[in-house]
């Protein structure tokens, strides 16, 4: 279970693993800190690398805590939805067939009249789930041929705080569904970034080497993937 620790009022999640370096992160979409730590490192240096890194902290949060949220969806007519990096207007039509279809600037969600939010949101997100998989086998073998590595698995689910992570010993990679949301760009970014770590597990100044080959302008796509 992962230990508790405050610094400066602000509450950080500390995780101890089979690591030689510790590491700081701050997440979307709440701005939760996590430090990533060697499992016999001391409380207290964690603390120190904490306190050191506080301004940094700060400045992560109030920077993830300005960008654009979209607010709850209802699944009813009239609401935006993205599809891709594209706002669409939803139109909820009623037949005993659950459907999705994108006609022009609108996003048609078909489902049965008696339907809840809950359960037309279940149908929207078998879609999502369906478009990024109908894309990602062709980027991911694209890149595997770029980079010179191969993934035993690559899956799709909802993660809160993560677009993407890999299981480098397994070679198992999982994608954020969100992600269907998002410009194709954005998408290619996170297949580079997940396969590299094939190559590197940590994201050191190697990783960063084999970024900056493979994809020059990905730090403007990070930023995009995060600011949209």
């Amino acid at each position: 279970m992962a230990k508790k620790i405050i610094v400066s009022n602000i509450e950080i999640e500390v995780q101890r693993k089979k690591i030689k370096n510790m590491y700081l992160s701050v997440l979307p979409p709440n701005g939760k800190v996590r430090i990533s730590a060697p499992v016999n490192v001391k409380d207290e240096a964690i603390k120190l690398f904490a306190t050191a890194k506080v301004g940094w902290i700060k400045k992560q949060i109030k920077k993830i805590g300005n960008q654009p949220r979209q607010t709850q969806l209802e699944y009813v007519s009239g609401e935006s939805h993205y599809v891709w990096g594209r706002r669409y207007r939803m139109e909820i039509r009623h037949n005993h067939r659950n459907s999705v279809e994108i006609k022009g600037n609108m996003l048609i969600l078909t489902v049965r009249e008696s339907s809840t939010s809950q359960q037309r949101e279940k149908v929207m997100t078998e879609w999502y789930r369906k478009q990024l998989k109908e894309i990602l086998p062709k980027l991911v073998a694209k890149w595997e041929e770029t980079i010179g590595v191969e993934a035993e698995s690559v899956r799709v689910k909802n993660m809160l705080t993560r677009w993407g992570t890999c299981n480098t010993k397994d070679k198992r990679i999982w994608f954020n569904l969100q992600l269907a949301k998002k410009p194709i760009e954005c998408l290619e970014y996170v297949v580079v970034h997940e396969l590299v770590h094939l190559l590197e597990k940590s994201h050191n100044s190697v990783f960063v080497g084999y970024m900056d080959t493979y994809l020059p302008d990905w730090r403007v796509t990070r930023k995009r993937l995060n600011s949209i």
